[in-house]
C-alpha cells in the first residue's frame, strides 16, 4: 500500500508560482513512476505532468509546457510540481499519483493505482 500526502497548495495572483508537494510512503518509491492532475468544478480530472522512476524522462501536457516543471527527490520519497508564471485557468484541486508499475499511457487518471487526497490551487487575476 502506498500513501501520498500532496501539500504547497493556496491562494495566488496571476503570474506568481507555487511548488506542490507530495510526500509518498514507501520503500520503493524510486521505482515509482509519479504524476499529478488536476480537476476544476464540473471537470474531468486532467493530465497535468508525469515523471519516471530515474527522473530522466518527464511528460506536460501542452498548456502547462515551460510554466510547469515536475521533479523528484527519491532520498526524500516526494515528488514536486513547480508551477510558474499561474493562470486562473490553472485553478483547481491538484492531486498526486504514483504507479509502482512502468506506465506507458500514463494520460488517464483510470489505471493509475494510488492518489492523495489533493491540494487546492487557485489563482486570481
Amino acid at each position: 500500500q502506498v500513501q501520498l500526502v500532496e501539500s504547497g497548495g493556496g491562494l495566488v495572483q496571476a503570474g506568481d508560482s507555487l511548488r506542490l508537494s507530495c510526500l509518498a510512503s514507501g520503500r520503493t518509491f524510486s521505482r515509482y513512476t509519479m504524476g499529478w492532475f488536476r480537476q476544476a468544478p464540473g471537470k474531468e480530472r486532467e493530465f497535468v505532468a508525469a515523471i519516471r522512476w530515474s527522473g530522466g524522462n518527464t511528460y506536460y501536457r501542452d498548456s502547462v509546457k515551460g510554466r510547469f516543471t515536475i521533479s523528484r527527490a527519491n532520498a526524500k520519497n516526494t515528488a514536486y510540481l513547480q508551477m510558474n508564471s499561474l493562470k486562473p485557468e490553472d485553478t483547481a484541486v491538484y492531486y498526486c499519483a504514483a504507479d509502482p508499475t512502468y506506465r506507458s499511457d500514463y494520460v488517464p487518471a483510470a489505471g493509475w493505482p494510488y492518489w492523495g487526497q489533493g491540494t487546492q490551487v487557485t489563482v486570481f487575476s
